[in-house]
């Protein structure tokens, strides 16, 4: 295998080496995409040049441990362009030629669009626009966090630097007070934006001095030039440093320079073939690319033990101040981080913003970057819990799901949902999220119904894997549980049960108070009914509903404070569909859209109080 050329004084290979790398790597780029008759060669062509001087020249790995902490981080932001990026793994000797051939096929970990399936991939992309925000989160970590000289490098496309989460990303990068982009001993940010004509190089330009940045504008077919631009971008220490590189899509091969209609296509064999002749044929460098400085984490994880709130029975709290509380509690430990909407006034995240400033990350009104900084400090290992109105975070749903494929681990907490919020109006109210966030692969989701049972589920989410969303009532309502009562994740509590129980109430959150008073009345009336509080909506407790409804003779009331599709009813429902007797079931939902009123006039008037369930319950009784 050919070896790079290094000059004696540096060992850092020479610009000739790095034009036959980045040959090699379009080379292998059609290669692949050909062989797997999908992919995106072109695109991958165009950023060739670029590629080829940061992996030789300028960025820091060690291949060989992936989890090292000085590692630099590299995120292509353009996921189609992941010919380019295995092309790189194979150049690095992270992969075979062998497995290189495996793109896109059934079982291989080269997918088609980057995924940490690979170990040396940080993030899952393809949905353009999130490689910059979720590289903020990186930095963050780097500056604040770490102390950590890494680097953080994303290649953008075109198109996706107008995409408006890339655009908070750039700001939040700058932003006075919080700096986002780390300086000194941090970590630096570093987006290469190749674009096409002079006129809208001069606007990026100036649209990311604007922002504060250092604007670089480069011909992106220009060995010494990238490697000016590069090497200023390693030694900046004031500003993030923007590259903006001209480049022809199609790079390397006349027939597809700058053609039209080429776009996410492979090329046929017998064209492939014109292409790799006219790239100089098929090499085989090899890139010794540069070790990292030594180096660990300013922070780590001490084992310090977490002592949660306590909370008197009876008393009146609300669920989203006990995960305030509980958040400060956790707080003890190091690498607990925090992050808000600009609503951790509401939400109670300010606790922790007083107790732990250096830990918490004001992201004002972006919902996409306070997710996308969240996914970025996973990467580096860190605890995050971000936290909005639960309606809000549907802005960032695309977020949500991306960093479910990337396998992060986010801790989510929703406040001010369903029409208990009251007169705040349906703009505010959160009633699909329980459906969305069932929805995310992997995901786990939470609805405590009072202050003891958020403060263990706040707990226990910092130790869980994958999307975790909490959802927080608004209103205050009374202690029910005990400082010895447990709430594992997929677990419920039965709040009240008899051997005469001829209905049971299933309940979440604040509809469990409705239940209990409805239970109350209906007890008045000699109708003994079960209450069970399924705080765990998802995993739901498919062995307590079974108990309810055998206890029941198969009666079951599901009642809650959101839409009738895909909240607790849906979930109820999918936990007992192949049951060999399946119950009967009374769902009650919010079936129109509410308006602005007190809370107990929305949900009499969404037909979920106390007296609507009671209703249910004795048509279903007999």
């Amino acid at each position: 295998m050919a070896r790079a050329a290094v000059t004696r004084e540096t060992r850092i290979p020479d610009l000739d080496f790095v034009q036959e790398l980045a040959q090699q790597l379009r080379v292998d780029g059609i290669r692949m995409s050909t062989a797997a008759g999908s992919g995106h060669p072109t695109s991958s062509m165009s950023a060739a040049d670029l590629m080829a001087v940061l992996m030789a020249r300028h960025l820091r790995y060690d291949f060989q441990d992936p989890q090292r902490a000085t590692n630099d981080h590299l995120i292509f932001s353009k996921g189609h362009a992941s010919p380019l990026l295995y092309a790189m793994f194979r150049a690095a000797g992270a992969i075979s030629e062998e497995e290189m051939f495996t793109y896109r096929k059934l079982g291989s970990r080269l997918q088609g669009h980057p995924t940490p399936a690979i170990p040396w991939v940080d993030v899952a992309t393809g949905s353009l626009g999130q490689g910059l925000p979720i590289a903020v989160g990186i930095a963050l970590a780097g500056r604040k966090l770490d102390r950590l000289p890494y680097h953080v490098w994303v290649l953008c496309g075109d198109s996706e630097v107008s995409d408006g989460e890339r655009m908070v990303a750039a700001i939040k990068g700058v932003k006075g007070k919080q700096p986002v982009i780390p300086l000194g001993l941090g970590g630096r940010l570093m987006p290469v934006i190749p674009r096409h004509t002079e006129r809208f190089r001069d606007l990026y330009r100036r649209r990311e001095e604007a922002f504060g940045c250092d604007a670089l504008v480069v011909d992106g077919h220009d060995l010494h030039a990238i490697d000016e631009a590069f090497s200023r971008v390693r030694e900046a220490s004031e500003r993030p440093t923007v590259v903006i590189a001209r480049t022809i899509k199609g790079k390397g091969f006349s027939e597809l320079e700058n053609k039209d209609g080429w776009h996410g296509k492979a090329l046929p064999k017998d064209m492939a073939d014109r292409a790799i002749a006219e790239l100089g044929g098929v090499r085989t460098l090899r890139v010794e690319v540069a070790p990292p400085q030594p180096g660990s984490p300013a922070i780590q994880e001490d084992g310090t033990s977490v002592s949660l709130p306590r909370y008197e029975k009876g008393a009146k709290v609300a669920t989203r101040k006990a995960y305030g509380d509980a958040l400060v509690a956790l707080g003890a430990r190091a690498t607990v981080v925090a992050l808000d909407g600009e609503v951790s006034n509401s939400t109670h995240a300010d606790q922790f913003k007083q107790a732990y400033p250096e830990r918490f990350f004001e992201m004002f009104i972006a919902e996409q970057q306070l997710v996308a900084a969240a996914v970025g400090l996973s990467v580096r290992r860190y605890v995050p819990f971000a936290s909005t109105f639960a309606a809000f975070f549907s802005r960032a749903y695309d977020f949500i799901r991306m960093a479910a494929i990337s396998r992060a681990n986010l801790r989510l907490s929703g406040s001010h949902a369903g029409v208990e919020i009251g007169e705040d109006g349906p703009s505010q109210m959160a009633l699909e999220d329980l459906a969305a966030m069932r929805a995310v692969q992997g995901s786990t989701v939470l609805y405590p119904c009072d202050a003891t049972s958020t403060a263990q589920l706040v707990q226990a989410m910092a130790g869980a894997e994958g999307i975790v969303y909490l959802r927080t009532t608004r209103g205050a309502y009374p202690v029910l549980y005990g400082e010895g009562d447990s709430f594992p994740i997929g677990g419920s509590r039965v709040i009240r049960q008899g051997q005469a129980d001829r209905v049971a109430i299933i309940a979440a959150g604040v509809t469990v108070h409705n239940a209990i008073e409805a239970a109350a009345q209906l007890d008045r009336e000699g109708i003994a009914v079960r209450v069970l509080d399924c705080y765990s909506v998802k995993p739901i407790d498919r062995q307590a509903l079974r108990e309810a409804a055998r206890a029941t003779g198969g009666r079951l009331v599901v009642v809650e404070d959101h839409y009738p599709e895909g909240g607790l009813g849906a979930a109820v429902m999918e936990a007992l569909a192949a049951e060999p007797d399946p119950p009967r079931v009374v769902h009650l939902a919010v079936q129109g859209l509410p308006g602005s009123g007190k809370p107990a006039e929305l949900m009499d008037a969404a037909g979920i109080s106390a007296r609507h369930i009671a209703a249910a319950v004795r048509k279903l009784k007999d």
